[in-house]
């Protein structure tokens, strides 16, 4: 069977067989349904599954999020996407008031099984379309934070998700979808990070939340990161190679459960730890690692714990501004560098 090469691919086949499969998978959302989708996800499945099941909205991120709550607390598996995952915004009393909160406040009488998808990620649209905002959810107990970095990843979390009783939060970046999309750098992302983009095999499988995966194995210096930074830290751990430096590389994948087992245990080899992620560098995913490390493995450390996220500003529209901005290559390097002099 042919395996699926891109996380859009991964995505999409995901959503259909499963919707195949169980007719109370449904998806909604702005331009999903005739367009196929912003970045082109939902492509093909209306034409299959009609205008019932694939259900083009209203340009209001508070109605798809009510409406996928509701059909959820009612015993539907829905699908929202978001086409920007800074429309989130737009929702957050839906999302982290009611969706995130619902079970509890209803004595466990009611469930919200819905999966919210949304791109992140700056990719030249400046400061209101290039967050990435999963610090903010995963500060609200309650939600299940998701990030792929690979269409192996994209599909088992995915099935994982729709099927989690709990609302998750699936956030995935605009450079790793690997298909046709508004400009031409995501496209370019995927052609030089293609050498670490694990295919999906066409068969079904899931992958349990919480489990971090090393990307790569190392002795010398423990590199955590994220979504795109994690291909980003794989290529520069090929490039130390050839220095002498063995980076050991792992993806948490699911960033609410987080996998600190897995981390510590690298720390317990490497002594040294270096956090990469996209986000700004401002209460991000990397101040939470970094506490959990100091709070459960300060004795592991032989060199001081690094953080390496976009810088604490709104992110500019102009490229050279933008590259300034984000977590570059060189940035990554002084920062893995630093800590194994």
């Amino acid at each position: 069977m042919t395996a699926y090469t891109t996380i859009v691919q991964a995505l999409r086949e995901t959503i259909r067989e499963i919707m195949r499969a169980d007719d109370r998978v449904f998806c909604l959302g702005e331009d999903i349904g005739v367009f196929g989708g912003a970045y082109r996800v939902t492509e093909g499945l209306y034409e299959e599954f009609g205008p019932e099941r694939i259900r083009d909205t209203a340009i209001s991120e508070i109605a798809i999020a009510g409406a996928a709550i509701g059909a959820a607390m009612t015993g539907l598996l829905p699908i929202a996407e978001f086409q920007f995952n800074d429309f989130f915004f737009c929702a957050m009393d839906q999302v982290c008031n009611q969706a995130a909160k619902s079970h509890l406040m209803f004595g466990g009488q009611a469930s919200v099984p819905v999966v919210f998808r949304a791109p992140i990620g700056a990719t030249g649209r400046a400061a209101q379309h290039s967050q990435s905002l999963e610090a903010l959810f995963m500060h609200v107990p309650g939600l299940k934070v998701v990030m792929p970095s690979t269409p192996y990843d994209a599909r088992g979390l995915l099935r994982t998700a729709i099927y989690d009783p709990n609302p998750v939060i699936m956030l995935e970046h605009k450079q790793l979808y690997g298909a046709t999309s508004p400009g031409g750098k995501a496209k370019s992302a995927v052609d030089e990070m293609q050498a670490y983009m694990r295919p999906a095999p066409a068969e079904e499988y899931a992958i349990p939340f919480g489990q971090a995966e090393v990307k790569r194995a190392g002795t010398d210096v423990t590199v955590v990161a994220t979504s795109l930074m994690v291909h980003r830290a794989l290529k520069l751990a090929d490039r130390l190679a050839t220095d002498g430096l063995s980076v050991e590389v792992i993806d948490p994948r699911t960033l609410v459960p987080l996998d600190t087992e897995t981390i510590l245990r690298s720390v317990e080899k490497t002594h040294r730890i270096v956090i990469v992620h996209e986000a700004h560098e401002r209460c991000g995913f990397g101040a939470e690692v970094a506490a959990v490390v100091a709070e459960e493995g300060l004795d592991l450390l032989d060199a001081p714990i690094k953080r390496v996220a976009s810088l604490n500003t709104p992110m500019p529209f102009a490229p050279k501004c933008e590259d300034y901005v984000l977590p570059n290559n060189g940035r990554i390097l002084d920062a893995i560098r630093a800590v194994t002099v």
